[in-house]
């Protein structure tokens, strides 16, 4: 367990970490706008693009790490609204995730009220950065699911 500066717990998890069912790139497939996705990091890396065959490239990336590095191409044009929605792509794919399976739900269900930070030295938007000012927008979207299917199990 990791604490805040105040002593309050943290749950944290890298994004890329394959291993952790809360990581984007953890290997849990699910089905969204009429595609198979192998990882919630296929889904978000291809939606940056509006090319149907270099998605497709993307969604066949042999492991989450491959649809990454495509995602970040240079040679391909993103979507114009990509920085507006980037984070509803994320969010959607996750929530799907966690519905298909319900053992990654219960995972964020069972952090309770914990904050959740994504611990990437680099990252300032998706995660905390090195000196922990970034934005966390990977942990603060986990809390808006974990609210969401919260609130879905009390109807």
């Amino acid at each position: 367990m990791f604490y805040d500066n105040k002593g309050k717990p943290l749950l944290t998890l890298g994004r890329d970490d394959a291993n952790h069912a809360l990581a984007s790139y953890s290997k849990h497939s699910f089905e969204l706008d009429g595609f198979e996705w192998p990882s919630v990091e296929h889904y978000y890396q291809a939606m940056k693009f509006d090319d149907a065959e270099y998605r497709e490239q993307i969604r066949q990336a042999a492991h989450p790490a491959d649809a990454s590095k495509l995602g970040k191409s240079k040679k391909h044009t993103r979507r114009k609204d990509w920085k507006k929605n980037s984070v509803t792509y994320m969010t959607r794919g996750t929530y799907i995730k966690c519905r298909t399976h319900p053992e990654v739900a219960q995972v964020l269900l069972d952090s309770g009220d914990i904050e959740i930070k994504e611990v990437s030295q680099y990252d300032y938007f998706w995660g905390s950065g090195r000196d922990l000012r970034g934005k966390n927008s990977y942990g603060k979207m986990l809390m808006g699911v974990r609210d969401k299917l919260r609130e879905e199990q009390a109807e």
